[in-house]
């Protein structure tokens, strides 16, 4: 990996790596993993939102899409998590690969259903904090987080507009 990309890696820790924060992005690295968090939230969204049961099952769908292409993509490009001796991991990870990451896909994937759903852009702001905790762990490049987030807002775009094509 570049050098660069590991030194803004090391940088995200040095401003961020607080027991505080750490314990927070762990937090979410559970909630996030395997895209569990998310199906969850759709399941409930589609047991009390009765009106909008077809967007919350978008929006499970879309971010198991999105996870899954994150899963392919990462088996493809095989590129490893960081192992820059500065860079402190915080947290135990599935697997050994880290493009993309497959926290910020999934919540990317989510925050586009759910200003779809609510009609707010306040859930974007889940983006960058996932994509943050995500390097405070120490498991992911500031790319992998990118890319993730960009893949996840387009499968999501397109869920959604199968959704509204099919209604």
């Amino acid at each position: 990996m570049s050098k660069r990309e590991s030194d803004l890696l090391v940088a995200v820790q040095s401003a961020l790596f607080t027991p505080a924060v750490t314990k927070a992005a762990r937090g979410l690295s559970h909630f996030g993993e395997h895209d569990l968090g998310w199906m969850a939230l759709a399941g409930v969204g589609m047991g009390v939102d009765k009106r909008r049961r077809r967007q919350w099952a978008a929006l499970g769908a879309g971010t198991f899409a999105a996870h899954a292409a994150s899963v392919v993509i990462k088996r493809i490009v095989r590129r490893s998590r960081p192992h820059d001796p500065r860079v402190r991991i915080g947290v135990r990870t599935p697997s050994k690969l880290s493009f993309p990451s497959s926290h910020a896909t999934n919540t990317a994937a989510a925050a586009v259903h759910l200003a779809d759903i609510t009609g707010s852009k306040l859930p974007y702001v889940g983006v960058p904090i996932m994509m943050l905790s995500r390097m405070v762990l120490g498991v992911h490049y500031p790319t992998d987080t990118l890319a993730g987030a960009l893949l996840g807002a387009g499968v999501a775009s397109a869920t959604i507009k199968a959704e509204k094509e099919t209604r």
